[in-house]
């Protein structure tokens, strides 16, 4: 095994075992310390789009010395191609499917987001005793019911829904009639805030959570809104970049890193945080210039070509993950919330099944650790099951490619013709976990229910 940092060891401390939620977690049962967690979100950026990951112009020096000083995941996967079923996917370590949160985007008419039965991380590490806080886009409900605070949040400061829902975006059309609301807790504090100043604020916000709850475990969920158009930078990155307004949008999001670095440092606890940096799905490549690039990747946002839910991950934590580490197994952001209630000596609900896997043996750096993910299954924008991930293999059911995507990184060579047993082997396979998932799916919540029906509130 790869040395382990000699505070990880001093913090060991007698937690409950974590209660796995599928046979396969079960021989991970750990006794581990109680890292502070910090989850930054990007919204729409690409594989390609830290100097970190190989950009020749964006220059992300923060996150970089992350990726030095710990791990990063070469086939990471979100859980959808779009925005609120990704961020699911994220908190409570489901296929979107199984959530009845699959199909595309929560809109500002919409009445509809998470249930709030559902287990997030926030829930299962607040039950362990973390502060929680979320700062940014939120995206998985809005209506009074809905919002951070009734999925386990302690704090909520930011947007509710993307930064492009909103009235004055649209100037030569009516049929746009919601803005764009800041809001701190469930209130809103201000309408059309100034989106050059979101980085700063949402950072500010974090950084000072962190000030105030240095002293007890807490989790941090930063979903930035932004590199999702419109693009907007403050006056001290605007201009900064050799990528234009798109580089100066992401250079400034590393120097939000950088203040969360700052403040676990200045309160002495750095050495016993785990950092992950990710983002939600792939770029938004119809916007040109102001996407961004999927590095060697087919494909972007709202695709499931590798461009579309392939993207960086990066996770620090000095007490815990070696330095230098390159892992190339293939993880999904459903592993998070299993990962972080080991972590925390948190137990998940048996009755309320969930697609992730623990893999903390992964992150630490174990010898000869491998992914317990065996299949990945990937969904439209919409819902639909539109192919398959297994060991190297990669099949789309619509139009039936078969790639070697560890050969074929960028997907050009389809091997279909040469392997049909292997396509009709993975077809039925994907089909009949797709089935699993549909069977077991539980439903999103409405309004109608938070208010006629309050037992199903938590």
């Amino acid at each position: 095994m790869t040395s382990i940092h000699p505070l990880f060891l001093s913090l060991l401390v007698a937690l409950p075992a974590f209660t796995a939620t599928s046979p396969q977690d079960s021989a991970l049962s750990v006794e581990a310390p109680r890292p502070n967690i910090i989850v930054v979100f990007t919204d729409d950026q690409g594989y390609g789009d830290l100097s970190t990951q190989g950009h020749p112009t964006i220059r992300t020096p923060h996150i970089d010395r992350l990726a030095a000083g710990g791990t990063k995941l070469t086939q990471f996967y979100v859980g959808s191609p779009v925005c609120s079923p990704s961020r699911a996917a994220l908190l409570t370590g489901c296929y979107p499917k199984r959530l009845g949160m699959q199909d595309h985007v929560i809109f500002p008419e919409y009445d509809y987001g998470l249930h709030t039965d559902e287990v997030t991380i926030a829930d299962a590490l607040g039950e362990a005793g973390y502060a929680t806080g979320c700062f940014g886009k939120w995206h998985l409900g809005h209506r009074p019911g809905l919002l951070p605070l009734d999925q386990g949040f302690d704090t909520y400061f930011g947007v509710p829904y993307s930064n492009d829902m909103a009235q004055y975006n649209r100037p030569t059309s009516n049929s746009y009639k919601f803005r764009l609301p800041l809001m701190r807790n469930n209130e809103v504090v201000e309408w059309e805030p100034d989106q050059r100043e979101l980085t700063r604020r949402y950072t500010e916000e974090a950084a000072r959570f962190i000030d105030e709850h240095h002293e007890q475990p807490f989790f941090v969920y930063l979903p930035h809104s932004m590199p999702h158009i419109p693009l907007a930078a403050s006056d001290a990155f605007e201009g900064s970049s050799k990528r234009g307004l798109y580089g100066d949008v992401i250079e400034e999001i590393d120097w939000s890193v950088g203040m969360l670095v700052a403040a676990l440092e200045r309160n002495g606890i750095l050495e016993n945080t785990l950092i992950v940096f990710t983002s939600d799905n792939g770029p938004w490549l119809p916007h040109k210039e102001n996407g961004g690039s999927a590095g060697p990747l087919r494909g972007g946002k709202g695709t499931n070509w590798e461009g579309g839910q392939r993207v960086p991950f990066i996770a620090n934590w000095p007490a815990g993950i070696p330095a230098g580490q390159v892992n190339t197994e293939v993880v999904t952001a459903m592993d998070l919330l299993p990962t972080f209630a080991a972590l925390a000596g948190a137990t998940l609900p048996i009755e309320r099944p969930v697609d992730g896997h623990n893999i903390l043996s992964l992150l630490l750096g174990e010898e000869g650790a491998t992914s317990p993910t065996s299949d990945f299954l990937y969904y439209t924008s919409h819902g639909e099951l539109a192919g398959i991930r297994r060991g190297p293999w990669k099949l789309l059911l619509a139009s039936g490619e078969l790639y070697h995507v560890e050969n074929d990184v960028s997907e050009q060579w389809s091997a279909a013709e040469k392997l049909p047993e292997l396509v009709a082997e993975l077809e039925a396979l994907a089909r009949r976990h797709d089935l699993e998932i549909e069977a077991g799916a539980r439903p999103v919540l409405t309004v109608s229910e938070i208010l006629f029906d309050p037992v199903k509130r938590k």
